[in-house]
Order: structure tokens, then C-alpha cells, then sequence
């Protein structure tokens, strides 16, 4: 039997007549009896029997009846997950961040994206590229973000923004003209704010330094970008930052300039190669991407702020 043909029998055993049958499937009378009557063609008996037009189930019937109750639950359960689906309730999307874009960028990307899912759940946890990449791979994360391409074989990196290496420091630090100008390795001075040995900022600050015959000394050194960004808002020195935290920054607070020579930093959306983005989550990854961008040109206006005194 087919599965119509169990959808149909199913009815006329719950509802006795072949009108009723077809009131509950929404079909046409003909239909449901031209239905039956394949089924019982290809079974090669009949179900029912036939008396003054009302039909009454043989005992092939009812045992067929009983084994079909079961199929007809699961059904049910399919039909209510589908509909499920289709109103976004049951999905989650898990998205895995490094801390500095899970501070800057996904609050604005998540409002958003929360006015067309409010219904889907999304779990978000913050790890170091490193660990991102296991997620991933280990099916633990539907997708992530990180200023590095891990350059993993079994992991996508798709760039959704692009800013540029920033200088931040305390406001009134540097004039309105100043502040036209990029920074070069010979004009760092004052306090300097340093990243953690091994991060790859700031190897590629130190590397430029050195390129210029510059060798800065950190007083102060720091494991996160937000530390660091905290830092320069309260007064405590100067640090070289990805411009998205730069941009995040109380531009009350701070100056940002770029960097000399210019280096191109990247937000990248990572996926594992063979995990296919459900629409729910290609969409999260969309508003990141417009947040992000949103971030940087908002963040370029506002640093560009000098205070007068």
C-alpha cells in the first residue's frame, strides 16, 4: 500500500463513510473511492463490505486498521515538526565568536536579526580562532567569526567587512591636523599599550616597527583587545587595535588614526566545508556583515571628532 492509500483508509476506518472520509482530507468524494479501490486492487482483496451503500471493515480491516493507527502518530509528529520548521521555533542557530567582534559587532547584528526570528534560538559562546575552528569541526557551531583566516582545510572563510589597523588614544592627545594623518612607527610615543606575546595584531605592529627600525616598549600588556580599548578610554596609554573595537569606543573618550603603513584587517565568517548554513543562520551571518560595515563607517565619523581643548 502507498502511503495515500493508508491516508485514506486510515479516514474511512476513523470516520465510517466515504463522505466523512473526504470532509477530513479535504478531497472529493470520487476521489477517496477511487483511492480505496486501488488499494484494494494492489492488495488483491477487499477491505470493506459493501451493503445498501454503507461500508462495513472486513477483519482484514481491522487488523490493517491497528498497524496503521501507528504510522498515522508518526505522521502527526512529522506534520507538527514541519510546521515547526516552517514558523522558525524549533531552529538554533550556535554561533561561536572571538570576544572582541562578540562586543563590537553582535549586539547591533543580533537586534537586527531578532526583528525576523524572534522566534529561533541562537546559543553564542566566545572562543579564541583555535577553538573555533574545533567547534566547527566537531559539528559544535553552525558558524563563527574571527579576525583570522585559519587556513583549515575543512574550514570555509568567507570576509563580510574589511577596516584597517587603528591607533587609538586618549582624547586630546593629538590636534585636529594630527589626526588627518596616519600614524607611522616613528610617531608612536607616550604610554603604549602591548598585546600578548603570540597574537597576531600585534606580531604585525612589532613586525612594522622593526621593518622602520622602531622597537616600542609595553609598559603594559594586554590579553584582550576590549582590556586594551579600556585602557586608552581611561587615560592609560596608546594602542594599535582592529577597527572594529576601535570603533566601538567612547568617541568621547578616545582619538583613532589609522595606522602607517596600512594594513588591512578582515572579519571573516568561518563554516565547516561540508555544514550548509540553514537560511535562519545565512541571514544572522548577513546583519553581521551590515552591522560590522555599519560599525567601521559609523566609528570613522565620530573618531574624527577632535576635542578642542
Amino acid at each position: 500500500m502507498r502511503l495515500r492509500h493508508i491516508e485514506v483508509f486510515h479516514a474511512i476506518m476513523q470516520v465510517g463513510t466515504i463522505s466523512g472520509a473526504a470532509q477530513v482530507l479535504h478531497i472529493s468524494q470520487p476521489a477517496v473511492t477511487k483511492v480505496l479501490q486501488h488499494a484494494e486492487l494492489q492488495l488483491g482483496m477487499p477491505l470493506f463490505e459493501r451493503v445498501r451503500g454503507k461500508l462495513y471493515p472486513k477483519p482484514e480491516a481491522h487488523r490493517l486498521f491497528a498497524e496503521t493507527e501507528k504510522l498515522h502518530r508518526d505522521l502527526q509528529g512529522i506534520r507538527r515538526l514541519a510546521a515547526t520548521l516552517k514558523s522558525r521555533a524549533g531552529e538554533t542557530v550556535r554561533l561561536v565568536s572571538t570576544p572582541t567582534i562578540a562586543i563590537s559587532v553582535l549586539p547591533a547584528a543580533l537586534t537586527a536579526w531578532r526583528r525576523d526570528y524572534a522566534q529561533t534560538r541562537c546559543e553564542l559562546a566566545t572562543f579564541h580562532t583555535s577553538e573555533i575552528v574545533n567547534a566547527l569541526r566537531l559539528g559544535e557551531a553552525d558558524l563563527a567569526l574571527s579576525l583570522q583566516d585559519p587556513r583549515h582545510p575543512g574550514i570555509e572563510a568567507e570576509p563580510i567587512a574589511q577596516g584597517f589597523l587603528t591607533v587609538m588614544a586618549p582624547s586630546g592627545t593629538w590636534s585636529e591636523a594630527e589626526c588627518r594623518q596616519p600614524v607611522t612607527p616613528h610617531a608612536l610615543t607616550g604610554e603604549l599599550i602591548g598585546l600578548a606575546d603570540g597574537d597576531p595584531l600585534g606580531e604585525l605592529v612589532v613586525a612594522a616597527c622593526e621593518d622602520q627600525d622602531v622597537h616600542p616598549v609595553f609598559h603594559t600588556v594586554v590579553q584582550t583587545y576590549q582590556i586594551a580599548r579600556s585602557l586608552v578610554e581611561a587615560g592609560a596609554g596608546t594602542a594599535v587595535l582592529d577597527p572594529f573595537t576601535a570603533a566601538s569606543a567612547a568617541s568621547a573618550k578616545v582619538q583613532c588614526r589609522l595606522w602607517a603603513p596600512q594594513i588591512p584587517v578582515q572579519l571573516y565568517l568561518l563554516t565547516a566545508s561540508h555544514a550548509p548554513l540553514s537560511h535562519g543562520a545565512r541571514e544572522l551571518a548577513n546583519c553581521i556583515g551590515a552591522a560590522a560595515r555599519s560599525l567601521l563607517d559609523k566609528g570613522s565619523h565620530e573618531h574624527q571628532r577632535v576635542d578642542p581643548a
